[in-house]
């Protein structure tokens, strides 16, 4: 009976991970598909990193949770904040400088 609460904390925990893991993935693949179809132009416009750069910060970030580093490692945390700055902040100047219309 004293070894049931060692046991149930790593099974709480490896699902709190795979949960983070789902996550992180998803919304880097998200970030990453979004920076592939917009238009290279639009990005200087708004005047940030250029597509390129945008690409490789995120499939790279991608990757490396890919690999195993997992979600909540140094590489996975700096993987979600460049997936969620892209999200959030470069999006929206996309869109806007778009005028609400899709990539093309």
């Amino acid at each position: 009976m004293a070894y049931a609460a060692p046991i149930f904390a790593f099974e709480v925990r490896t699902v709190i991970e795979l949960i983070l893991l789902v996550f992180a993935l998803i919304i880097q693949g998200v970030a990453l598909v979004h920076a592939i179809t917009q238009r290279s132009d639009a990005f200087n416009a708004i005047g940030t990193l250029p597509k390129g750069g945008w690409i490789a910060i995120l499939a790279v970030c991608l990757v490396l949770t890919l690999l195993g580093f997992g979600p909540i490692s140094l590489f996975g945390l700096i993987g979600i904040a460049a997936a969620l700055i892209y999200l959030l902040d470069v999006r929206g100047g996309l869109r806007d400088v778009s005028g609400g219309r899709g990539s093309w």
